[in-house]
């Protein structure tokens, strides 16, 4: 039985796990936490559904990856730009929420156990040299940190709800949320630019919540963390590089969940059936991630209009999802603009 060597926990690591150990493979994770989901803190992320056609829930299945955890669905939410208010209603769950941490129910704790139950062996506080590991999966590089996140979790009485903000005093370049699920709430602003504002913006951003809404905020936890993007996706000297250690990641907003889960399953697939990562991971990722580039270099163009221009354009298509659907593929207005959008983001992303 072919032993396989994974670094990292993350949801790129047990994805490959899983699938890995299910086909007979005996597979150790190394994880430098003590436990799964040790970068976070209860917060919430968001499984996107706008990038494919299927709904993620069951493309995770299709994957091998049973739904363990909880998962709260939106198909509902508010974008604000200090002008006005936009209210997207779309016709099935625009993404589902979902608790990162070591808690119970998160979509950490519920890989971790569909690992176990397979088998999978995870050495927590333990690293190995990327030499020694098959499959690369330790999260974001801080030299290719585009973008920085800072908020708190915490408990309200408020009722669910999803709302953005887009203003450049609460997020530069990015983008300010507040979401509460069950009395679980994360407010948060993630900076795609001069991250030694961090604080200042989440003031800000907690500022601006509180005016809009009648929110109170219960046993405050703070929160954080970076977005790694490197338009490169890795296989060096027989290793295989998934998640945000390949550089995958989504430069417009940062939904990067559902890639690595997928970069993970890829990783696996190219082990058991003898195929090349790189070529499997390139048609699929390679389109993606120009879009995301585009759609970053496109979102700071507008932004001095408080991203008006591009906020209407969604609000008033008849399937917001649909016109995301495009944004995020590649299409052809995107790849006339990519050679000027990359030179531009080359500026200050040097190692794309």
């Amino acid at each position: 039985m072919k032993r396989v060597r994974i670094s990292g926990a993350g949801p790129s690591g047990l994805s490959a796990a899983i699938n890995l150990a299910k086909a007979g493979y005996q597979v150790d994770v190394f994880e430098k936490n003590k436990e799964v989901g040790g970068r976070f803190s209860g917060d919430f992320q968001g499984l996107e559904n706008w990038s494919e056609d299927k709904d993620i829930l069951e493309r995770l299945k299709e994957m091998n990856i049973d739904i363990n955890f909880h998962h709260h669905p939106f198909s509902k939410f508010t974008i604000y730009n200090g002008n006005k208010k936009l209210d997207f209603s779309c016709k099935k769950p625009a993404f589902y929420l979902v608790k990162r941490g070591s808690i119970t129910g998160s979509l950490d704790q519920g890989l971790k156990e569909q690992a176990l139950n397979y088998g999978v062996h995870i050495h927590f506080n333990k690293t190995i040299p990327e030499s020694g590991a098959d499959i690369i999966a330790t999260g974001p590089h801080p030299r290719e940190k585009f973008a920085a996140a800072r908020g708190i979790v915490f408990k309200t009485d408020a009722d669910d709800m999803a709302m953005a903000l887009v203003n450049k005093k609460s997020a530069i370049k990015g983008y300010s949320y507040l979401l509460v699920v069950n009395g679980h709430a994360c407010m948060c602003t993630v900076l795609f630019d001069k991250f030694e504002n961090l604080m200042a913006c989440f003031n800000e951003t907690r500022n601006i919540f509180l005016n809009l809404i009648d929110l109170d905020i219960k046993d405050p936890h703070q929160m954080g963390g970076i977005g790694s993007f490197s338009n490169k996706i890795l296989k060096n000297d027989n290793r295989i590089y998934v998640g945000e250690a390949a550089g995958i990641q989504d430069l417009l907003a940062g939904f990067g969940i559902k890639s690595s889960i997928i970069s993970g399953f890829f990783a696996a697939e190219s082990i058991i059936n003898s195929h090349d990562f790189g070529n499997i991971a390139q048609d699929y990722f390679e389109d993606k991630l120009k879009a995301s580039l585009v759609n970053r270099f496109l979102w700071e163009k507008f932004r001095k209009d408080k991203y008006s221009f591009i906020l209407e354009r969604i609000h008033h298509a008849n399937d917001p999802l649909k016109y995301l659907n495009s944004l995020y593929n590649f299409n052809f207005f995107q790849k006339l603009i990519y050679p000027f959008a990359l030179r531009s983001m080359k500026k200050r992303y040097d190692w794309l």
